[in-house]
């Protein structure tokens, strides 16, 4: 009878190769595998939003020099820069700007430089505007 109990007790409870779960070490490294994706998407995350911010305040700029370009065009070129380099500076919308217009054979050449606080060095623009006269 002890034998058949013993047998009993061996069914009841499976043996090692047959447990199902994860075993400690293996939890361990999918938290590892996790952390490290987590801590990489945050991180990407903060650099995704630092070149969205810049983007918006080049396109920002970008919109200024054109603006600035479109009024200068506008004037006839006898008027335009009629005795020399004509030049100015101008802030809007947080974006400075420092313009300057050069007389050459039957063009007129504006470069427009731009700064704005989310940019260490200034941009530079440059449109021709040819002379129809």
């Amino acid at each position: 009878m002890n034998s058949r109990l013993l047998q009993r007790m061996s069914a009841r409870r499976p043996s090692t190769a047959q447990r199902r779960g994860f075993s400690l070490v293996e939890v361990m490294v999918a938290m590892v595998i996790l952390g490290v994706g987590v801590l990489g998407l945050a991180g990407l995350s903060v650099v995704a939003g630092a070149q969205w911010r810049g983007a918006s305040a080049q396109y920002t700029a970008s919109l200024v020099v054109q603006s600035r370009f479109d009024s200068l065009a506008s004037i006839p070129c006898q008027l335009l820069a009629p005795s020399g380099p004509q030049y100015g500076t101008a802030t809007t919308m947080g974006v400075t700007e420092k313009w300057w217009v050069r007389d050459g054979n039957d063009i007129k050449t504006i470069i427009d430089t731009v700064r704005f606080s989310s940019r260490r060095n200034p941009l530079a623009y440059t449109s021709i505007v040819p002379c129809r006269d």
